[in-house]
């Protein structure tokens, strides 16, 4: 069974309605949903926080060039554009990483696609989810909790657990 690890967030429009419908899209192949955080951004462009989840899926023969197809239609269905590196965004689906059928964790770099996510290890607002949904997760062989506990205090304090939901 192919697993995927993918970190969802918005910071334009309707912040929940982006996450809802991009969980709504991915249906059946969702095995459990984070719950929703408030981050700062990333990057050096002045802009909104986000509104972050990470979603675990999974799906029998896919490949992770097809779970990154599915990441840019869901994306796409949001209006999302690419005009500015870390800019504001209506939907970011980033694929952290993938667990092939044979359970092997996959490594990948082209053009197009990183695996794993050559900066998920620094990101508190995909760690911390992550972690909640799947506490015992791994990241390139290290536990998330330990990349979590490495992480600049500043790091950690901007991801804040909310009260939403992307089911309600």
């Amino acid at each position: 069974m192919s697993q995927v690890v993918l970190s969802l967030g918005s910071n334009l429009g309707d912040r929940m309605s982006h996450l809802r419908a991009a969980v709504l899209h991915l249906g059946a192949d969702v095995r459990a949903v984070s719950s929703v955080y408030e981050t700062v951004p990333w990057g050096p462009v002045d802009q909104h926080d986000f509104l972050n989840v990470v979603a675990l899926a999974q799906r029998e023969g896919r490949t992770p060039r097809q779970w990154w197809a599915l990441a840019q239609r869901v994306e796409q269905e949001a209006g999302r554009t690419r005009a500015v590196r870390w800019g504001p965004r209506t939907l970011d689906v980033d694929i952290v990483a993938v667990v092939d059928d044979a359970g092997e964790s996959v490594v990948l770099e082209d053009e197009d696609l990183t695996l794993p996510h050559p900066r998920a290890d620094q990101r508190g607002f995909v760690l911390i989810p992550w972690a909640e949904v799947d506490p015992s997760a791994r990241l390139a062989g290290v536990a998330v909790a330990d990349l979590i506990a490495a992480l600049p205090e500043a790091e950690r304090a901007g991801v804040r657990r909310t009260a939403l939901s992307v089911s309600s």
